[in-house]
């Protein structure tokens, strides 16, 4: 089955602050933003920005499970929140993307999907600007999202996981041996062993 995201999720925009943030160490909102989306598309709240907003909608406040979609710059994949991060916001011009039927989509899996190569195609290819790229709320609620089953989406997101971690294990490997040839022959080079 093929659904448009738009019919799985409400796509909206950050929040748009009129002027820079004013951070505060007893902020009651804390703030989402482009250096707290890990590489491993997760977010991470742990150094979240705190303002003090007088006003804040409920439909602005983020949300476990929420998608934070990177609709500027040269990589415009999504990070999941996988925890509560409390009373924050998403800021402009990143995107929230909401899965509003949770019995069709995993947002894991949603998360996923994003990144991967047709969806990366129909998504660079919408790109306005010529500096800048940037993709439009739109562009996103008119990706096409493949289907399969929960039980499917479940076993994809685990499998995706496990090779993801097989490849940091295996780059840490890697510079470990490295280094430690380095250190091997730097040894031989100085006569300190044979």
């Amino acid at each position: 089955m093929r659904i448009k995201l738009n019919q799985l999720a409400t796509v909206q925009m950050g929040y748009s602050f009129r002027s820079r943030l004013e951070t505060t160490e007893g902020g009651r909102v804390a703030v989402i933003q482009m250096k707290d989306l890990l590489d491993d598309n997760t977010v991470s709240c742990d150094d979240l920005v705190r303002i003090d907003m007088e006003s804040v909608k409920d439909h602005h406040l983020a949300q476990e499970g929420d998608l934070v979609f990177r609709s500027r710059g040269h990589v415009n994949t999504a990070a999941v929140l996988l925890e509560d991060p409390g009373k924050a916001v998403v800021a402009a011009p990143l995107l929230r993307i909401r899965v509003t039927k949770p019995d069709t989509v995993l947002p894991e899996y949603l998360n996923w999907y994003i990144s991967q190569r047709d969806a990366q195609i129909f998504i660079t290819s919408r790109a306005k600007g010529t500096v800048q790229k940037m993709i439009s709320k739109n562009a996103v609620e008119e990706l096409v999202v493949a289907l399969p089953s929960i039980e499917q989406q479940r076993s994809i997101v685990e499998l995706a996981a496990l090779s993801a971690r097989e490849q940091f294990l295996m780059d840490t490997l890697s510079i470990k041996r490295e280094q430690y040839v380095n250190s091997l022959l730097m040894k031989i080079a100085k006569g300190e062993t044979s």
